[in-house]
C-alpha cells in the first residue's frame, strides 16, 4: 500500500468515523460515503446504530453472551479508547471505574449461571468480585433494592453521541459525502446508488446491515430509554438480571440515565413498544429509586448488524476490506477491529497503538 493512499469508506457509523479519523491523521486522502443527510444524530431508528448504543465497555460482562475472542478484543479496545480520547480536542465522557452486576433475590439462580460463564474470562484479565450490600452502598449509594451484587473491575463506558461527533469534527481533511448511499463495493471501487463509480487505491465496506448481499448480515432490534433524572447519583454502568432482558443502566452527562436494551430477532424499525418501555423502566426503577421522578427524554430503537455466528468479521483482499458483524459489541470492540484491519493492510497508525500500550 502507498505511503499516502486514496481511500474510500462506505459507511459513516462508528467504524467509518474511526477509520476516517485515523487514516486522515496518517496523511491519507479519505472519502466517506453515507446515505445520512449529515453527521448529526436523528434518533429516528434509521441512523447509524452507534448513536443508539449505550457505549458500555464491558468485556467481562459480555462473556454472558459472547466468546472469549470478543472479550479479548474488548480489553484491547479499552486501552485503545483511552489513547483515542486523549487525542481528541473535544473528548467525550470516558471512564473505566468498573461496572456492577445486580440481581434480585428471586434471580439468584440465574445470577450464578451468568457468573459461571463470566468465569471463562481470559487469563490475566479481571474477574467478578462479590459485594456485600454495605460494600455496594459505599460504591454506589444511589442503588437500592437488589439482593446480590458483583463488581466488574476495569470495565467502563464512553459517550457514543459525543464520540461520534468528535471523530467527525476533528477529521476536517476527510471528504464527507453525505446523502450518497453505496450500492455495492468491489476492490478499489464504490458503486453509488446514483450509478456513479468512485475509484480508490483501497476501499473499506463498513455499512453494517447495508452490507448485504455481499455478507449474510441481519439486523437485530434493540430498544433504549433516555431518562432525565437530576441528582440520580449513579456513577457506574449497571447490569440487572431480568427474566426477559439484559437490562442496563448507564449514567450520561446532563443528568441522563440510559436504560436498555431489549434484543429482538427482528428488523422492525418502528417505535419502541409499550411492553419493552414499561419492562425496562420498571426494572431500572427497582434498583435506582431516584428514577421515580425522571422524565422520559427519548425512546430510541435501532438495528445491530449481526452475522450468523454473532461474531465480528474482517475480510481483507487486495483493494478491499470488509468489517461487519459487530452485533451488540460495537463500542466494546470497534477500536481493536480497526487496528487489526489496518494492520492487515499495512496501515496501522503507530501513534495510537503506542499510546494504548504505554
Amino acid at each position: 500500500m502507498k505511503d499516502k493512499a486514496s481511500i474510500g469508506i462506505a459507511g459513516a457509523g462508528l467504524l467509518g468515523r474511526l477509520l476516517a479519523w485515523q487514516l486522515a491523521r496518517a496523511g491519507h486522502r479519505v472519502g466517506v460515503f453515507d446515505p445520512a443527510a449529515d453527521a448529526l444524530p436523528t434518533f429516528d431508528g434509521r441512523q447509524a446504530a452507534g448513536f443508539t448504543a449505550a457505549g458500555m465497555l464491558s468485556p467481562l460482562a459480555e462473556l454472558d453472551t459472547s466468546s472469549t475472542d470478543v472479550a479479548a478484543l474488548g480489553w484491547r479496545s479499552i486501552a485503545l479508547w483511552r489513547a483515542i480520547v486523549a487525542q481528541l480536542q473535544a473528548p467525550p465522557q470516558f471512564s473505566t471505574e468498573g461496572s456492577l452486576l445486580l440481581a434480585h433475590r428471586s434471580d439468584a439462580g440465574s445470577a450464578q449461571r451468568v457468573l459461571a460463564r463470566l468465569a471463562a474470562a481470559p487469563a490475566g484479565t479481571a474477574h467478578a468480585q462479590p459485594l456485600s450490600m454495605a460494600q455496594l452502598a459505599q460504591l454506589e449509594p444511589a442503588l437500592h433494592g437488589a439482593a446480590h451484587a458483583w463488581f466488574l473491575p476495569g470495565e467502563g463506558q464512553i459517550d457514543p453521541v459525543a464520540a461520534l461527533l468528535a471523530l467527525h469534527a476533528e477529521a476536517p481533511a476527510v471528504q464527507w459525502n453525505w446523502g450518497q448511499a453505496v450500492e455495492s463495493v468491489a476492490p478499489g471501487t464504490l458503486l453509488l446508488q446514483d450509478g456513479s463509480k468512485q475509484r480508490f487505491d483501497l476501499v473499506f465496506d463498513v455499512r453494517g446491515t447495508g452490507g448485504r448481499p455481499e455478507l449474510p448480515v441481519r439486523g437485530v432490534r434493540g430498544e433504549t430509554v433516555w431518562l432525565h433524572a437530576p441528582g440520580h447519583g449513579l456513577t457506574r454502568p449497571v447490569r440487572l438480571l431480568h427474566p426477559r432482558h439484559r437490562v442496563y443502566l448507564v449514567p450520561r452527562p446532563g443528568d441522563v440515565v440510559l436504560v436498555g436494551a431489549s434484543e429482538i430477532e427482528s428488523e422492525d424499525r418502528s417505535p419502541v413498544s409499550l411492553r419493552s418501555a414499561v419492562e425496562l423502566m420498571s426494572a431500572a426503577h427497582s434498583v435506582l429509586p431516584a428514577l421515580a421522578e425522571a422524565r422520559i427524554q427519548r425512546l430510541d430503537v435501532n438495528l445491530r448488524p449481526a452475522l450468523p455466528d454473532n461474531e465480528p468479521h474482517i475480510e481483507s483482499a487486495s483493494g478491499l476490506v470488509r468489517i461487519n458483524g459487530l452485533f451488540r459489541h460495537g463500542w466494546l470492540i470497534a477500536p481493536a477491529l480497526v487496528e487489526d484491519a489496518l494492520r492487515q493492510c499495512g496501515l496501522a497508525p503507530r501513534q495510537t497503538a503506542e499510546l494504548a500500550h504505554e
